[in-house]
């Protein structure tokens, strides 16, 4: 068993999987949290998880629960709660019932979890982990949502499929809000040392710019009641190692702006280096004036959300 703790705010498909992803690996203990009437799914997925890693002979510890004060004191806190898209709901949708979720959420780990490194998760991604931050007053380096580290790895995918390569040998970031409006670099997307601006057609390029724009939606539409979970978990995952490991990897997450990329006081999705210091430097990358615009539409768009989230949030109450 670990020393380390990571606890995990809802026990639906993504924090399930996270929960074995941590497991599996003996990165952490677990807490995996849902509210009161849902105790049963958090306990059950915790046991059958921990049966699990007996099988694959790892020593590791799940633990469920609906006590917040169980979260006491852990390193991490992944905040995975909240209704999934419908098929055809807007992100702009989700804010009003989501923020109750989060608020409430937000409310209940100010006091015990104070120093932990938070991982929102809840759509609409950007303006969720505003929401967060403002409820908990936490410092905003140890508030952070994922997003681009999917969206990116959604690009760097379909760019290997379409070249039959391996997914190792592409490496490609994604900038902007999570959502229709993300800005997939296309300029800095390496194969092998090779821009696939060189490798592919600009017609087939902007095919995988909008496969990474859509594939939220495909999986949503695809499911019919639900939301993508595998590779959300796969993608937190690598937050997780980052930090507890003080890897200091460059990944693109949305963090709080003040005044890099012309953007302040919100979150968006950006290159940071993630360490044992929560997100320790926002790298910001040269782009040219059709990325920048780009960007600005994007920032603009999630503005739009945030102003929403202001308007109708309660805030931090003492």
């Amino acid at each position: 068993m670990s020393n380390r703790t990571i606890g995990i705010v809802g026990a639906g498909n993504i924090g399930g999987q996270l929960a074995m992803l941590i497991a599996e690996r003996g990165l952490a203990d677990v807490m995996l949290l849902d509210l009161p009437e849902r105790e049963g799914v958090a306990k059950g997925k915790a046991l059958d998880i921990m049966h699990a890693t007996a099988v694959l002979g790892v020593d590791a510890h799940v633990e469920g629960t609906s006590r917040y004060q169980d979260l006491a004191g852990v390193d991490v806190l992944v905040v995975t709660a909240g209704l999934p898209r419908r098929p055809g709901q807007s992100r702009d949708d989700l804010v009003r019932i989501n923020l109750k979720i989060i608020e409430q959420v937000a409310q209940q780990v100010r006091s015990v979890c104070p120093e932990a490194f938070c991982i929102i998760v809840t759509n609409p991604l950007d303006a969720m982990v505003y929401a967060f931050w403002k409820a908990t007053g936490f410092r905003p380096q140890m508030v952070v949502g994922m997003a681009g580290v999917l969206d990116s790895g959604r690009f760097r995918g379909q760019v290997a499929w379409r070249l039959g390569i391996s997914v190792q040998d592409v490496s490609a970031m994604v900038l902007g809000g999570h959502g229709p409006t993300m800005v997939p670099l296309t300029d800095t997307c390496m194969v092998g040392g090779t821009p696939v601006t060189r490798l592919l057609p600009t017609d087939q390029i902007e095919a995988i710019v909008e496969g990474t724009r859509m594939a939220g939606d495909q999986i949503v539409r695809l499911l019919g009641n639900g939301s993508a979970f595998f590779s959300p978990a796969a993608s937190i995952l690598q937050m997780v190692d980052s930090f507890l490991s003080d890897r200091k990897r460059v990944l693109p997450a949305s963090a709080y702006l003040d005044g890099q990329y012309g953007c302040e006081g919100i979150y968006m999705g950006v290159p940071v280096v993630i360490g044992a210091g929560g997100v320790e430097r926002v790298i910001e990358v040269q782009l040219d004036s059709q990325q920048k615009a780009a960007f600005q539409r994007s920032c603009q768009a999630v503005q739009e959300l945030i102003r929403l989230v202001d308007k109708i949030s309660t805030g931090p109450s003492d």
